[in-house]
């Protein structure tokens, strides 16, 4: 939590929203009233290989808050009822940062052919609309990437804490630059064989990003084993990878499940990859395809989902080590 303290007045500015213009959304499903508070954090230390990593897409955090499904704001349930039809609303709004630095972070002058130093920070409002068996997910982020974002001080000061090496090379990293994307994701659930008490499903997906940091399209799906599977879609990432978003149902007693997914992107652009839009910067060839796998865990009891997942990636731009990147994110999620 302290790499957000800048934020956390935003997101407790944001959830005054959920009070006052609410509108209860007619869909036969018992909703628990209060709000859902999510802390998540991601991190190449979660890795297979012994001791981590620091590299690429090295950490990140972020803090959300995501409405009552009963206590939206009229505006947002009228956007999406137009879009998608009448159903369950939710409202989100975080805050976050990424880090991404190169292999090497020793060298006071980076490697030119490695990753580019980056920081990004951003805040997003996302509006997730539940129509039986599917879910669809509009979010718009605007932040900044370079050293507006802070990533040089955040992750510095911390490794100080913890008396681990600094990176050397943050003077080379993106310059500032406003960061906009929009982006929209469609999943539905479809349930598969019921073994007992072990329930199965799958949630393909498909979403589109557009914007000043990544321009993709991606196609996926997720392989659910557990209980209680009608209770989310699935956990929430911060990158563009597969995501049920942090909207899900409490639990009358405890919902579990294990899960597997893969996905796969085709690219256009990818801000931290490609360098600056507007400026000359440190920029990598980027690799147009990129694969991802993943595998991971939820637990849901009563109000509150704890999830671990991991990730592994094909190589995001010409010249990279050491195989599939890989790293961890663990995510708390807590109705109030």
């Amino acid at each position: 939590m302290s790499r957000l303290p800048l934020f956390a007045g935003l997101l407790l500015a944001a959830s005054s929203l959920a009070p006052g213009q609410a509108q209860a959304q007619d869909t036969g499903t018992r909703v628990d009233p209060g709000p859902i508070w999510t802390l998540r954090t991601e991190n190449d230390k979660f890795s297979t290989v012994p001791g981590g990593t620091d590299r690429y897409y090295t950490a990140a955090d972020e803090l959300t808050y995501m409405s009552s499904p009963g206590r939206v704001p009229q505006a947002a349930s009228d956007l999406a009822r137009t879009l998608y039809g009448s159903g369950l609303t939710w409202l989100g709004v975080s805050v976050g940062q990424q880090i991404y630095t190169p292999t090497d972070t020793s060298r006071i002058h980076p490697d030119p052919k490695d990753h580019p130093y980056a920081g990004y920070t951003a805040a997003t409002a996302t509006l997730v609309q539940d129509i039986g068996q599917q879910r669809d997910v509009l979010a718009v982020s605007l932040g900044v990437i370079g050293p507006a974002a802070l990533g040089r001080p955040i992750q510095n000061g911390f490794h100080s804490l913890i008396n681990s090496e600094q990176s050397h090379g943050w003077a080379a990293q993106l310059p500032n630059e406003p960061a906009l994307e929009l982006t929209a994701t469609h999943m539905w659930r479809q349930r598969l064989l019921t073994l007992g008490p072990a329930e199965t499903d799958i949630i393909p997906a498909v979403a589109v990003g557009v914007g000043t940091v990544r321009d993709y399209v991606r196609v996926g799906g997720r392989l659910r084993i557990g209980h209680g599977l009608d209770r989310d879609y699935g956990p929430s990432r911060m990158t563009d990878g597969p995501t049920g978003t942090d909207a899900f149902l409490p639990a009358e007693s405890v919902a579990y499940y294990v899960f597997a997914g893969a996905s796969g992107q085709a690219i256009a652009r990818d801000a931290f990859i490609d360098g600056a839009l507007f400026s000359h910067s440190a920029h990598v060839p980027r690799r147009p395809l990129m694969a991802e796998f993943e595998g991971g865990i939820a637990v849901i009891y009563h109000g509150t989902r704890i999830s671990y997942t991991h990730t592994w990636q094909t190589d995001a731009f010409q010249g990279q080590k050491a195989g599939l990147f890989n790293y961890g994110s663990i995510a708390a999620s807590v109705h109030f």
